[in-house]
């Protein structure tokens, strides 16, 4: 019997979803890790496994993609990014303002009732993105906090925020981030270890658990998108609603001075008792 086609076989290490369950994989993540940073990481850890695979996702983005510990302790959040988010209200771009609040996450979930401020550990969010947010063609953005005075001052808070651009043509990159990064692409194995990952990607496919689990991730996106179009729908309604009562009573006010009008009542006197402006009504009576 021929295997039926779902949407877990479509998807790519872009997605989200998959990008999470290959992460989770630690060979894979360490040594991305490694090749990024370009230092030996003796073991890492996934903190809060169970969230990190979580198929409900919060409105807020409260759950990280992948977060990870090291040996010594430095902590990690990697976070795939497909699209460059706006708010639609203000236009501006959201991305900046989203790796405060994820550094902000991570602060405070480490640091407990009574803990001094030193015992905070370093920490790295890392975002694959599919676009290049800062325009520069780099590789790598990576993100110190400086003093704006003396650029040569750091202030040593240990926070570090990376933004991988894969469409980035500058900066130097190793082999093996760079064939990641054209694996992400267009899905090109040029090297031993994008085919570990496209033999992973497989691997993880075939697993009765992720399909499951995506199946539960397909119906919650689908009711996420059901609610949206619910309100919306109903915001609509309201709005629609709203306007026309609006319309209702300029109408209203409109035939009124048309009645005050024909009774030889004073323009000032009609835009009295209907609170229209002394204007509308002139322009009533024009009419």
């Amino acid at each position: 019997m021929q295997k039926q086609i779902s949407n877990l076989d479509k998807l790519t290490l872009s997605n989200d979803f998959l990008f999470k369950h290959v992460m989770l994989r630690k060979r894979i993540c360490k040594h991305i890790l490694e090749e990024l940073l370009h230092t030996q990481i003796a073991d890492i850890t996934y903190l809060e496994a169970e969230q990190t695979i979580d198929v409900y996702p919060d409105s807020h983005g409260i759950r990280l993609d992948v977060k990870i510990a090291d040996a010594a302790n430095t902590h990690y959040n990697l976070e795939m990014q497909v699209k460059n988010p706006v708010n639609r209200a203000t236009g501006k771009f959201l991305l900046p303002k989203r790796t405060r609040y994820y550094q902000a996450m991570l602060d405070t979930d480490m640091l407990q009732k009574g803990q001094d401020y030193d015992e905070l550990s370093p920490t790295y969010i890392i975002f694959f993105c599919l676009f290049d947010f800062f325009q520069d063609s780099q590789r790598i953005y990576t993100f110190k906090k400086r003093c704006l005075e003396n650029m040569n001052i750091e202030l040593a808070d240990e926070a570090v925020i990376m933004f991988l651009n894969t469409l980035g043509i500058k900066g130097d990159v190793s082999p093996d981030i760079q064939s990641l990064f054209d694996y992400i692409n267009s899905n090109t194995i040029n090297s031993n270890f994008t085919r570990e990952v496209a033999d992973t990607i497989v691997e993880i496919k075939n697993d009765k658990k992720v399909r499951d689990a995506y199946m539960t991730y397909e119906m919650r996106m689908k009711d996420l998108r059901d609610e949206a179009h619910a309100e919306g729908k109903a915001e609509g309604l309201a709005e629609g609603k709203a306007e026309g009562l609006a319309e209702g009573k300029a109408e209203e006010k409109t035939a009124t001075a048309k009645r005050l009008l024909s009774m030889g009542l004073s323009v000032e006197d009609i835009a009295k008792a209907t609170s229209l402006s002394v204007e509308q009504v002139e322009k009533i009576k024009a009419e």
